[in-house]
């Protein structure tokens, strides 16, 4: 009879991302994992079968941590426009509260860019998710009155998705929260209805 995991594989997972998101798939070793999960290599193993699963599994994580963290955002906000603000603000925060990893998504395609047909497609499953996010708030925006109706919402979307990103990577290399404050400040204005 098989004995019983005596560990939280949440938990472990979660230190698996972190471990990625700092340090990117191919920089992160074994012993890198078993530091970050609390795990030993063969429970590693048993557990996960393979440091790409584990990679797999710990992006995956990280997406839906990601989904529940914007959503939550976007609900506290007044209209459209505000919804977009926050966002951009509350990246900030997180970059600058949490050691400028960037995002492990965009991370993951600088690393992988397509060649690997698994994570491609769940990347660009999450950055539909995104963009279709971002589409209704900029919709929303439209109709309460506070986002410009000058653009389609799903270019407003592509043009929010490519600002969060690129703060991500703004921070990355260390740009000050002036800098990036700057930008999302440029970027609400450019939507703004006028």
């Amino acid at each position: 009879m098989p004995r019983p995991r005596e560990f939280d594989e949440t938990e472990a997972l979660e230190g698996a991302m972190n471990a990625f998101w700092a340090r990117g798939y191919e920089a992160t070793s074994t012993q890198d994992l078993c530091a970050a999960t609390g795990l030993g290599r063969s429970s590693v193993y048993n557990t996960f079968t393979s440091k790409e699963i584990l990679f797999r599994r710990a992006l995956e994580h990280y997406i839906r941590l990601g989904v529940r963290s914007r959503a939550a955002v976007l609900e506290q906000s007044d209209d459209g426009l505000d919804a977009i603000h926050r966002l951009l603000v509350s990246v900030i925060d997180d970059e600058l509260t949490h050691g400028r990893r960037g995002c492990l998504v965009v991370n993951t395609v600088a690393e992988f860019g397509t060649a690997d047909p698994e994570i491609t497609a769940r990347v660009e499953a999450d950055t539909a998710a995104h963009l279709a996010s971002l589409a209704e708030c900029a919709r929303l925006g439209q109709a309460d009155g506070s986002i410009t109706r000058d653009r389609e919402p799903n270019d407003i979307a592509e043009f929010v998705h490519s600002t969060v990103s690129g703060l991500r990577l703004m921070s990355r290399r260390g740009a000050e929260r002036t800098a990036m404050t700057a930008v999302a400040d440029i970027a609400v204005a450019a939507l703004a209805r006028r």
